[in-house]
């Protein structure tokens, strides 16, 4: 194969996005070269869009008076399994949206779901240190139970 060929290609649709491309030798004993590149444009951060309900700012009671104040008798009169389930998820849902606010979630967090509050890290962290601890050999198994005991409590 002549050296003059180039056959390995970096594609885009946008002008001026590729920029300082290099060919770096051959892959192994592949007869295809490396080809290095930069991509000429700022990074950009990517906000999670991930809204998670916020039940620390709810209002449990507002909630149960919207619910209190619907006749389920009257409303779910004469209605199979199917639509009653229909009405009262739609009720719940329309409390739902006028009590408990949303909240965005990003960073780490977007990885952690809503109910691990640094409260139960801070419970659940002894028991991580000791299971650590006890893989490593550093402590013993009875002495990493007792930790993991303790926690339940």
């Amino acid at each position: 194969m002549s050296r003059g060929a180039m056959l390995d290609l970096v594609l885009t649709d946008k002008k001026r996005l590729v920029g300082n491309v290099k060919l770096k030798g051959s892959l192994g004993c592949s007869d295809h070269e490396m080809v290095e590149f930069k991509i000429l444009r700022a990074a950009r951060r990517v906000h999670s869009k991930l809204t998670t309900l916020d039940f620390r700012r709810a209002d449990f009671g507002f909630f149960r008076d919207l619910l209190g104040r619907i006749p389920w008798d009257k409303v779910l009169e004469g209605r199979g399994a199917q639509d009653s389930w229909l009405i009262s998820k739609g009720h719940l849902l329309q409390a739902q949206e006028q009590c408990i606010p949303t909240k965005r979630k990003s960073g780490k967090n977007t990885r952690r779901p809503a109910w691990m509050n640094k409260e139960l890290l801070d419970k659940v962290k002894p028991k991580k240190e000791a299971y650590g601890g006890w893989k490593r050999g550093h402590v013993a198994w009875e002495e990493y139970r007792e930790t993991v005991r303790a926690g339940r409590d």
